[in-house]
């Protein structure tokens, strides 16, 4: 899966990821693949891309790495004066032609009633949306859930700065819309921190609560009284306060380290939740670090092909 964080302040734009490959073999096993992959690419000398999800999607019936797309798509895109925005909308198009996710949702309401039929479930709804698919489903306690279903594909954030030297940062969903996260041209929107993949530790460490606290049933209770939208904003009063606007550069990168690494320890120690046990441990291996200013592109640690 993996994390890949961004931190936008006056002085630059940082981004970080690891390196862990992880993938589902022919049994649907969960396996580590590699601690060597590289997710984030400079475009320009502008604007950088971070990638998380897939590892991997076909081509001429061969799995490739979604690292050769972005560097087939540099070499044969004229990305030198592409705007932040133009390349995120330009990635969408091409992970859209190249991940055959509408395939994938057309099956997936049938895969989840033998599932859950398999598991002894009652099916009361499966509804197929535009990007995933909703489900209403009795225990044997007769208990109802509900839950959404989505399909495993990628998510990118592009960052970086404008040719006019203005700045922007968008989330790009394959499948999905692309969303934009920062905007110096648009108050409120110039200065924060956003984290794309295996997201659950630092949305805990800095939200105080992660999207799992869905699957508690008290939570569930309050949102039948109240919308689901009152509860997210009550719980957000639970966020750190921190200052993105008056952020050196040096404390953006530490930050970006330190929670990329804690997720790391948090995984090797535990296995999901309680309340929605199992996991991937899919954040690993080296942290890349690449910072954008103004005045250009900097590798403040970047893999090195090596010897052992």
């Amino acid at each position: 899966m993996s994390l890949a964080i961004n931190i936008t302040t006056p002085e630059g734009i940082v981004l970080a990821a690891d390196s862990r490959q992880t993938y589902r073999n022919r049994k649907g096993m969960a396996r580590i693949g590699s601690d060597s992959a590289s997710k984030i690419f400079l475009i320009n000398d502008r604007v950088a891309v971070a990638v998380t999800g897939l590892a991997f999607l076909p081509e001429d019936g061969t799995p490739k790495n979604i690292s050769k797309f972005i560097e087939q798509f540099k070499r044969e895109t004229g990305v030198e004066k592409l705007s932040v925005r133009e390349v995120a909308e330009k990635l969408q198009y091409l992970f859209d032609k190249k991940f055959n996710w509408r395939e994938q949702l057309e099956k997936l309401p049938d895969q989840l009633r033998e599932n859950f039929t398999k598991q002894g479930f009652e099916v009361i709804e499966i509804k197929k949306e535009q990007y995933n698919v909703k489900f209403k489903i009795k225990d044997k306690m007769g208990n109802i859930k509900e839950g959404i279903a989505p399909i495993e594909g990628l998510v990118l954030f592009i960052a970086g700065y404008n040719s006019s030297g203005s700045h922007e940062v968008y989330n790009v969903y394959i499948p999905g819309e692309i969303i934009k996260m920062r905007d110096s041209n648009e108050k409120g929107k110039e200065y924060g921190a956003n984290w794309i993949g295996q997201t659950d530790v630092v949305s805990r460490i800095i939200k105080g609560w992660d999207a799992r606290i869905f699957n508690v049933a008290f939570v569930n209770e309050a949102i039948k009284q109240k919308k689901q939208e009152e509860i997210e904003k009550q719980l957000n009063n639970l966020e750190y306060a921190i200052n993105w606007g008056t952020m050196p550069l040096q404390d953006a990168i530490d930050f970006s380290v330190l929670v990329i690494q804690t997720t790391s320890a948090i995984q090797r120690f535990s296995d999901g939740i309680l309340a929605d046990p199992g996991d991937i441990p899919g954040v690993g291996g080296p942290i890349d670090v690449l910072v954008l200013t103004p005045d250009g592109p900097k590798w403040i640690k970047q893999k090195e092909l090596k010897i052992g």
